[in-house]
């Protein structure tokens, strides 16, 4: 979808982009799993730990300034690294 609204933004000097986090330690995350449940999803990414909500913050901030005009059409994952 990001593509196809890229394309249909084009020449209006506005770029889309999608960023698909991981899991995130926040209290929607965490509503409804035992600690068991945590540790698993955590221990199965590369860098073992939850994302934090600043991981996720720090590429959205990134994708709304002016360092980031050229990127565009693109879903950014902000999992560390999780393929499930």
């Amino acid at each position: 979808m990001m593509k196809i609204l890229a394309k249909e933004l084009k020449g209006a000097g506005i770029t889309a982009n999608c960023v698909a986090p991981g899991p995130v330690a926040t209290e929607l995350f965490f509503a409804g799993k035992c600690d068991e449940t945590v540790k698993k999803i955590a221990e199965a990414c590369p860098l073992n730990r939850l994302g934090e909500p600043k991981d996720v913050a720090q590429v959205v901030g990134f994708l709304a300034g002016d360092v980031a005009e050229w990127v565009n059409g693109q879903v950014i994952r902000v999992n560390g690294g999780l393929v499930i």
